[in-house]
């Protein structure tokens, strides 16, 4: 710093240092005198005799023993262990000095030992390759005195006349020979540089150990696989060994699905996509390898690359489900399943009751069957029944048909007061379609006016011919009140199984009918399920229509849970992904997967038939449509039934409501509870929301009081199907009816001003009134049709006039009536119509 600066104050300093002046430049010209010290660095020198004869450090004794030199404050001992400390650094210095210097020499030598095996390598690789064009050199040279050779003999008889152009030929070889070498000399350098240029070894097999660091770093080139690396060896040794022929191609089979991607077709068969895009191209198609082909394009394109095509379809995903013939020695005997179909109101249930000894009548709606039940019985005898018991309202033409298809024996349930009805004939004829046999219960017969016989005699008009009446079919009168003829009932049913010979094996997966589903609210989806072979058991995966599962439980007739099922036992079945159709077929396959894959074939081919159904082939069809549909009234509906039979039951009886001009429309329908979403989707399309036997919980209940949309709940089917039928009767235009209230004949036409032409007619039939329509009859011909303008008596207009009157007509807009022309009289009236 400078004097001005210090202010006369002494500069402060280190003590040993050496102060120096330092010029600073500011900007504008300012400068600065900065005072800088710097430190010398303190040197300890020791005596010179010390440590000589004890082997000490030097300066340890002096230090030690000369209180002079050693740092104020510090002990003998003290000093002692800084020398010590200081001694011991130095070692570990000189023991690092010497570990480096052995690493560095194993480094060198790793090097050395890796660029040798490299040099080596190159060397081989050089030998080889001089080998190599030394073997093409003496093939070329032999293919070319082989040649020669040929073109000799072919010019044999010139070479008698110019023996002159045949001396030089010896000689061409041996004087191309010396090139050769010279050729291979000068590209040797060429292959090294190129060699070089792409890193350790080339094309060739990298050198030396991956490490980490050089995986993720990489030189940024593309490295060859490990499959390039062994494909360049095989070709290298075929080489070597002298194949240098092609070879031959390898045929596989190639499976080839209903659509197939072009990529993917390459793949399966191992050949170079760009060349089936090129073979694809050649055949006029425009195609890159995301596409898709179909069937028939993919096998021509197999069999251009010389491969042979394998049709497969999707739906082979279901021959995973074993349909295997099961070894006569396995069958064993299983019980027989007994339906017992018949009327509405004929007593079927309660008659399965009293087999039963339970009460199942006072559990339905309205005393009517409107699910199918499955139940087992033990008979007096110890055999084992399973019964299924059908609805027989007409709405259920579909259950009875499934509870025919997958039973052994009909039970045909007939009232002896009320003989045979509509749903008899349907039930005779479901069992004769199904081909298995049937028992006549005449049921009711305790009642006075029951009249067996007449059920007999009307039986006959449906080819039921009973054992009474010298038939084969086996009848028996029964009352579910008063027991009677329960046990004869039970006894024909046993002698009919025995005849039938009813066996299964139980020791195979297990395949059953879906008799009933459900969306149960605790449970999920319930499927009650009768199995017809194997054994069902808690744990096995299974696939049902377009649902697939896990059994978590099985519940038999009883309420109870059992760990299997066997042939002809029926079980609630829990665990499914889905609610299934009621109908559809479970099976047991071995894994998840395969149950998934299936399923999720039958969901896609199930939405491809519903696509297909619902399109419109042309824009003609569509139009032609849209144009028959704006003449029709719909009534909307959205149902929600307690098991999937309802629901299919009350769709299946609402499509058949309606006629030309109106119909009912089922927007959706389903299995549980009425949710938030079914009453969003009525109020989106102004429908009501139809729940039988469910209820809607109580965000839905709060979102159809706000949304206005009505919720109406049904237990018993007809009264459901008569209110729609009433609702829908209410779309219906009332019809027009026309009354003939009268008719006048012309005889004279008068011409008065102001009015125009007036007819002057005389009543002959019924009357004439003023509001009336009417119509000009001309020759029994009808030459117009319109209202009265005036209807005068005499001078004074009048609102009718009767029979063997006289008066005068006007027509509105109308003046062409002549004498003789007759005048037709009639008034319209508007009839509301209903829906049969």
């Amino acid at each position: 710093m400078s004097d001005s600066d210090t202010d006369g104050k002494k500069t402060l300093g280190l003590r040993g240092s050496r102060p120096g002046q330092v010029k600073q430049s500011f900007s504008h010209g300012r400068t600065k005198n900065v005072v800088v010290e710097t430190k010398r660095k303190r040197v300890v020198v020791p005596k010179g005799g010390a440590g000589k004869d004890t082997g000490e450090p030097r300066g340890a004794k002096s230090a030690g023993g000369d209180p002079a030199r050693r740092p104020a404050g510090i002990t003998d001992a003290e000093m002692d262990r800084r020398l010590k400390a200081v001694q011991a650094a130095k070692a570990r210095e000189a023991e690092e000095e010497r570990a480096r210097a052995d690493e560095e020499r194993r480094r060198e030598e790793e090097r050395q030992r890796r660029r040798e095996e490299i040099e080596a390598k190159e060397r081989e690789e050089r030998a080889r390759e001089e080998a190599l064009k030394a073997k093409e050199e003496e093939e070329e040279r032999r293919k070319r005195e082989a040649d020669e050779a040929a073109r000799r003999e072919q010019e044999a008889p010139k070479a008698a006349s110019e023996p002159v152009a045949e001396a030089p030929a010896p000689d061409k070889p041996q004087a191309k020979a010396p090139s050769g070498p010279r050729k291979t000399d000068r590209d040797r350098p060429e292959r090294e540089g190129k060699g070089k240029g792409k890193g350790d070894g080339g094309g060739g097999r990298r050198a030396g150990k991956l490490t980490l660091n050089e995986a993720l770093s990489g030189d940024g080139g593309r490295q060859r696989s490990l499959a390039a690396m062994k494909r360049k060896q095989e070709r290298a040794r075929q080489k070597a060994m002298g194949q240098s022929a092609p070879r031959e191609k390898v045929v596989r089979d190639v499976q080839i699905p209903d659509t197939i991607v072009v990529s993917e077709l390459a793949n399966r068969m191992a050949e170079r996509v760009a060349d089936v895009v090129k073979a694809l191209m050649k055949n006029g198609m425009m195609l890159t390898q995301n596409q898709s082909i179909d069937a028939e394009t993919a096998e021509l394109v197999v069999e251009e690359f010389g491969h042979k095509p394998v049709r497969v379809s999707d739906a082979d995903v279901e021959q995973v489900i074993e349909q295997v013939e099961d070894d006569p020695d396995a069958l064993q005997p299983r019980p027989p399943i007994i339906t017992i179909m018949g009327h509405v109101d004929h007593g079927k249930t309660s008659l399965l009751d009293a087999i039963r000894k339970a009460n199942v009548v006072s559990g339905e709606a309205g005393g009517i069957t409107q699910h199918i039940g499955a139940y087992q019985v033990q008979s007096d005898s110890g055999a084992t029944l399973t019964f299924l018991d059908t609805p027989g309202h007409a709405a259920f033409t579909s259950m009875r048909a499934r509870g025919a298809n997958v039973t052994d024996i009909v039970v045909l349930v007939v009232a002896a007061d009320d003989s045979v009805m509509p749903q008899t004939i349907e039930a005779i004829n479901h069992a004769k379609a199904a081909e298995v046999p049937m028992i006549v219960a005449i049921n009711k017969c305790d009642k006075p006016e029951a009249d067996p016989d007449k059920v007999r005699t009307e039986l006959l008009q449906h080819e039921v011919i009973v054992e009474k009446l010298s038939g084969d079919v086996q009848d028996v009168e029964v009352s579910a009140i008063s027991g009677e003829g329960l046990d004869e009932l039970l006894e024909a049913i046993a002698l009919q199984a025995e005849i039938l010979e009813l066996k299964a094996n139980p020791d195979r997966a297990a395949m059953g009918a879906v008799i009933e589903a459900k969306l149960d609210v605790g449970r999920g989806p319930v499927a009650t399920v009768l199995v017809e072979h194997g054994t069902l058991r808690r744990g096995d995966i299974f696939v049902v229509g377009e649902q697939w599962g896990k059994v978590r439980a099985l519940i038999n007739d009883r309420g109870e849970r059992v760990e299997e099922a066997g042939p002809s036992v029926p079980v609630e079945v829990l665990g499914l992904n889905g609610t299934p159709e009621a109908g559809d077929v479970l099976n047991v396959v071995e894994t998840e997967a395969q149950a998934r894959e299936i399923a999720e074939y039958r969901q896609e081919a199930a939405k491809d038939k519903r696509a297909a159904a619902g399109a419109a082939t042309t824009l003609e069809q569509l139009m032609a449509q849209a144009k028959q549909d704006e003449s029709v009234a719909e009534l909307p509906v959205v149902v929600k039934a307690d098991v999937q039979g309802s629901a299919e039951a009350i769709v299946q009886a609402l499509e058949k409501i309606g006629n030309d001009e109106v119909r009912v429309r089922v927007i959706h329908h389903g299995v549980g509870a009425i949710t938030e979403s079914d009453i969003g989707l009525a109020e989106a399309s102004g429908t009501p929301v139809i729940g039988f036997n469910v209820r809607a919980n109580a965000p839905a209940r709060r979102a159809a009081n706000q949304k206005g949309v009505e919720i109406r709940y049904y237990s018993v089917i007809y009264d459901l199907v008569d209110d729609i039928k009433a609702a829908a009767s209410g779309l219906l235009s009332n019809e027009v009816r026309e009354k003939y209230i009268g008719y006048a004949e012309i005889r004279e036409v008068f011409k008065v001003s102001g009015v125009g032409k007036v007819a002057g007619c005389l009543v002959t039939e019924g009357i004439a009134r003023r509001s009336a329509g009417v119509r000009l009859l001309r020759e029994d011909v009808v030459v117009h049709e319109g209202t009265l303008k005036t209807l005068k008596r005499f001078k004074d207009e009048v609102k009718e006039v009767i029979s063997g009157q006289e008066c005068g007509m006007a027509f509105d807009h109308y003046e062409d009536i002549r004498p003789g022309d007759v005048i037709e009289i009639f008034e319209r009236e508007e009839v509301e119509r209903t829906l049969k």
